[in-house]
């Protein structure tokens, strides 16, 4: 059976100092999608217990999916067993997915494990030398699913290829888009648009077409009623596959699970 492993924030606080950690639907509904074809760890930098947005589990009080992940025994003791990323082997699983949220973009883009483990995941096949590839010196096993959602492409902004290139340079990408930031209102709680960072490191951000006005967006009771608006957008290229926004997550996990069967063929 197949392995993957969720890799959630540790961060409970955002640049504002407001409540945050991984947003709930990010992880329950890929979770789902998953559970019953691969073997699913978790793991963050401070390792057990990774802190959950409060306001996500408000807002997605009444989803199925969230309440089965809240109340499931299974994932509670996999939370409460949450591995530290310096106890991670990459080489143990067939494929990363970082969990979204507005806690991954403070810790885990500043964080060198992640950094390492995120490039030693992404490297394509193509660019192995011999049986290994090398990147800043180390040898790892290369060509693993790498997967985020939302926010969670951030945590992929110090990884690199066997060149030492970004692995955003001259990739496709989604997340998060600009213009969602702004009508969620967060723009002042990330230290950068994930968008623009992107586009900077030499990605190809795309993001779903957006046939509303932000005017439309004003007049919705809850954020929860926003997001059922949103476009659902997920971006393959190659082992890389990104979702734009908490609506893409499901189908992020789908696309994760195509790929994880492509490759065992």
């Amino acid at each position: 059976m197949p392995s993957v492993l969720f890799i959630l924030t540790s961060a409970n606080k955002t640049v504002t100092g407001n409540q945050t950690g991984y947003y709930l639907p990010e992880a329950a509904h890929p979770y789902w999608v998953l559970e019953p074809h691969v073997k699913i760890d978790f793991a963050s930098p401070k390792g057990p217990n990774p802190p959950i947005d409060a306001s996500s589990i408000k807002d997605f009080g009444k989803d199925e999916g969230c309440i089965r992940y809240l109340n499931d025994q299974t994932v509670k003791e996999k939370l409460a067993h949450t591995k530290k990323l310096s106890e991670v082997n990459v080489a143990d699983y067939d494929a990363i997915f970082y969990v979204g949220g507005l806690g991954p973009v403070q810790d885990l883009p500043v964080d060198p494990l992640n950094a390492k483990l995120a490039s030693q995941a992404s490297v394509e096949p193509s660019e192995k030398t011999g049986s290994v590839l090398t990147t800043s010196s180390q040898h790892y096993q290369a060509g693993k699913i790498t997967a985020a959602v939302c926010h969670g492409p951030a945590a992929l902004v110090g990884a690199v290829d066997a060149s030492g290139k970004s692995i955003f340079q001259s990739k496709n990408f989604t997340g998060f888009s600009n213009t969602e930031e702004e009508l969620a209102d967060k723009t002042k709680e990330v230290p950068f648009s994930l968008e623009d960072k992107i586009q900077e490191l030499g990605g190809k951000f795309s993001k779903a077409s957006e046939p509303w006005a932000a005017s439309r967006f004003r007049l919705v009771p809850s954020f929860t009623d926003l997001l059922s608006h949103l476009q659902s957008h997920v971006v393959v290229d190659g082992i890389l596959i990104t979702g734009q926004n908490p609506g893409s997550a499901h189908a992020t996990g789908e696309a994760i699970l195509k790929a994880l069967k492509r490759n065992l063929k």
